[in-house]
């Protein structure tokens, strides 16, 4: 493995073929992979914090290679099939590149030792046998995990398991994949009591805290692997001017495409997969050199992905554009250069995508970050310093959803009878709910016995009965066989499959985006240009039609928010001058002008702007809190201001400000932004909101209120949608306190409406709100501004308003340029 370390002394207590092997390579175990290797072997999990290429994957696997080395050892596993390492990863090509990475130095000694990996892709007819006969190490997900838990034989087949390696940890446990691992990891070490958990991060901000994932298996050790080289990072100073407004970068592709031809291997990083394919065809247009340059991103046929995974290995391609699917830990160590495109919205993100650049040890990264737009410039600088200076942003521990738990109960009871008593002392142990109340669990188990008080008069909800020794078991084989079809905590919008005319399969596109097509209609997907020929079922069928214009699909999900951390770096780069001065001239000059026009936002307080044009009265503010808690913003001031009569007429939110737009001006701002318009407002405004809807769905299918998969078939988008808002409407009229809808409403609160972090920005500025009264828009504004035009906006009068303002607002700001 090319991410071991030279210039340390090996221990003596490694075996002697992996010391040859080694010393064949000029390569030496760094101290903290030893350190793993010597804490485990003591009985204690390990949490790993080591910078990318700083050896952690090898840290991780250096006690099972070492016990596996011993011949009884390897004997006693081969002769009955028994599991001894399992890995997990956020990330089926992680997973892949692993196993890649470990085949050959155990190929290379000779060792009788299996390694295979177990995804969503691999093949049924293996994962049966895996089953049955199962590999020395199993590389698989968390998804994968809970499936293997659900068997009626897991008990035998973990029984002599010796490791568990999470990887990526930071990546898993602030989500609800990370709370049903949680769960699993906690079923397993009452399974196995004799395997150490190692969890490994590159990006781990509180490392204290994030060993307690890894607690219910016991004492846990926190090892420092060091902050490796500090990366080398530029910010672009586009040939093209810098837009005001936008997020696709398209005016830098030019320059992109320079920087990729500049170097041998480039992975040109974006943060959707619409934008993904944007760039990518761009950069296919601009390629006259006829540059080997891949697209990868999730919606895009398992075959496609393995193909460019492969072709990077092979050292044939010169970039590849892709998405958050090639962020963790995989280690090409030829590519050159990261870029970037658009800003990172967090720093542990961008630590991890320019950690893919140069990996191996005690080399610097080099990144590249494109802005698409002037507050990105703000945003890029403000994450490149912070970077520089070690800092790291990240979630704090969550509290483990209840809709998850569910899942998790359902899943054990798949796999054999329980008291429950037992499990909520086996749940508790899992750090996501060491909090939870018997109560809550109790409720939680009759949910999943019952449907709860409104639903238990329907058979299809019961789906635990009680044995003779008042033990909870599933009530029937279809609930089991239900369970497995619909694992996991992934929810994402319903997909249609895209076929070629007579050809291969293209990959998935939400089902949304194709509904609106028309027989004809193009659009840009993996990489091509296609022509919509029709619809079957789930399968949308396609051509090739090159050389046309195409519509983009836009896909829920996968748009960053904004870091807490990182919007607090951009505030603080706007109140100090000294940085301002490191900015490139035209933002410099736009900031210049935004202080004579009016005055830059503070690091605490909140800059409302009012000024009028074209007959109405605008309120610009700046929280830089992220487009979710903006939005969220927004819809309870228009509620305010409409009950207060100013009549607003709408709103547009960004990652870093608010526009809202009356007939009647506004004097008084201060009750805008009171602390109480959570309570009341936003009840009544959760009450009506389809958001809350959409939550709730989401919460049911995780539940197993709702499956979206049969034997056979899986259901359209349309029909989980209207089953889903037929018992939301009956739990809210007949049972309001239901377990899902606490669940729902503890997910808005952090999820969609981001409700959580709205409430700490109210209370940050109480008191500290600054009012500026303007007589025309700032020059802050004009970027919001601008977005308003590509918001949907009632009203003819207004699309002719705003048409104006944005060619006065260009004109207006034309010295900047």
């Amino acid at each position: 493995m090319d991410e071991i370390a030279q210039g340390h002394e090996l221990s003596p207590g490694l075996p002697p073929a992996l010391v040859a092997w080694f010393a064949a390579r000029g390569w030496q175990p760094r101290p903290h992979q030893l350190a793993v290797l010597q804490h485990t072997h003591a009985g204690l999990s390990v949490l790993l914090s080591a910078p990318t290429g700083g050896g952690k994957t090898l840290a991780g696997f250096l006690p099972s290679l070492c016990d596996l080395m011993a011949g009884d050892t390897v004997d006693a596993v081969k002769s009955d099939g028994r599991l001894h390492t399992l890995y997990l990863s956020p990330l089926k090509a992680l997973a892949v590149d692993v196993r890649r990475n470990l085949e050959e130095p155990i190929s290379d000694m000779g060792l009788p030792i299996r390694v295979e990996s177990r995804t969503g892709d691999t093949p049924q007819s293996r994962r049966q046998r895996q089953r049955r006969n199962s590999p020395h190490m199993l590389l698989t997900t968390p998804e994968q995990l809970a499936l293997l838990l659900s068997y009626r034989d897991a008990g035998r087949y973990f029984a002599h398991l010796r490791y568990v390696i999470i990887d990526e940890l930071h990546a898993l446990a602030a989500n609800k994949r990370g709370d049903l691992l949680a769960l699993g990891l906690a079923r397993l070490a009452g399974m196995a009591p004799a395997a150490r958990q190692i969890g490994l991060s590159a990006t781990v901000a509180a490392p204290d805290k994030m060993a307690g994932f890894l607690a219910c298996a016991g004492p846990v050790a926190v090892i420092d692997g060091g902050p490796g080289p500090r990366p080398e990072i530029n910010i672009m100073a586009a040939s093209a001017r810098v837009p005001w407004a936008g997020h696709m970068t398209l005016h830098a592709m030019a320059d992109v495409y320079s920087a990729i031809k500049a170097q041998q291997t480039s992975l040109v990083f974006v943060n959707t997969r619409a934008q993904a394919e944007v760039v990518f065809n761009h950069l296919w247009r601009l390629n006259e050199d006829g540059l080997a340059i891949a697209l990868h991103h999730g919606s895009l046929a398992p075959e496609q992905r393995r193909k460019v995974e492969a072709a990077m290995v092979r050292g044939a391609l010169r970039a590849v554009v892709c998405t958050s699917t090639l962020d963790l830990g995989i280690d090409w160590g030829a590519v050159d250069l990261v870029i970037q495109v658009g800003a990172p919205k967090g720093l542990s993100r961008l630590v991890q995508r320019i950690g893919r650049a140069n990996h191996r040890l005690d080399e610097p990264s080099r990144a590249l970050l494109v802005p698409s737009n002037r507050f990105e410039v703000l945003e890029c600088q403000a994450a490149a310093e912070a970077v520089m200076e070690g800092e790291l942003d990240g979630e704090p521990p969550r509290r483990g959803g209840l809709d998850v738990l569910a899942q998790h109960i359902l899943g054990t009871a798949c796999g054999g009878p329980f008291h429950a008593a037992e499990l909520y002392a086996e749940v508790c142990r899992a750090a996501p709910y060491a909090g939870l109340s018997r109560d809550s669990f109790d409720r939680v188990v009759d949910y999943v016995a019952t449907g709860g008080y409104a639903l238990r008069q329907y058979e299809r909800y019961a789906r635990l009965v009680r044995d003779s020794e008042g033990r909870h078991d599933v009530s029937g084989p279809r609930v089991a066989r239900q369970y497995r079809l619909n694992v996991g905590t992934i929810v994402a919008e319903p997909m249609i499959h895209v076929r070629l005319k007579r050809g291969r399969n293209l990959g998935q596109i939400e089902e949304w985006f194709i509904d609106q097509l028309v027989i004809g209609d193009t659009f840009a997907f993996a990489g091509e240009i296609l022509r919509f020929e029709g619809m079957r079922e789930t399968v949308a069928t396609v051509s090739r039609a090159a050389g046309v214009e195409a519509k983009v699909p836009s896909y829920y999900g996968g748009k960053f928010p904004l870091s807490t951390y990182l919007a607090a770096r951009v505030r603080g780069l706007l109140a100090d001058e000294a940085a301002r001065n490191r900015l490139p001239p035209p933002v410099r000059d736009w900031l210049d002008m935004q202080r004579r026009r009016s005055v830059l936002p503070g690091p605490e307080g909140l800059l409302v702007e009012g000024f009028p044009r074209g007959g109405k009265h605008y309120l610009v503010c700046y929280p830089f809190e992220g487009r979710l808690a903006h939005q969220t913003l927004g819809m309870l001031m228009t509620r305010r201001m409409e009950r207060a009569g100013h009549r607003p007429f709408g709103f547009v939110a960004s990652e870093y400000a608010l526009a809202v737009w009356s007939l009647n001006r506004v004097e008084d701002v201060e009750p805008l932004f009171g602390e109480d318009m959570l309570g009341d407002d936003l009840e009544e405004w959760l009450a009506e909101s389809n958001l809350v809807k959409r939550t709730f769905r989401n919460v049911a299918l995780i539940a197993g209120l709702i499956d979206r998969r049969h034997p056979g078939q899986e259901k359209t988008g349309r029909q989980m949608t209207f089953s889903s808002d037929l018992i939301y409407d009956v739990l809210r009229k007949y049972e309001p306190d239901h377990i899902l809808l606490r669940a729902t409403q503890a997910d808005a609160a952090t999820g969609l409406l981001d409700i959580g972090r709205l409430g700490d920005m109210l209370a940050r500025v109480k008191g500290r709100i600054d009012h500026r009264s303007l007589d025309r828009v700032s020059p802050l504004a004009v970027p919001l501004m601008l977005e308003i035009g590509r918001e949907a906006v009632h009203g003819d009068s207004m699309e002719e308003l705003l048409s104006e303002a944005a060619e006065d607002l260009i004109n207006e700001a034309s010295c900047l340029l």
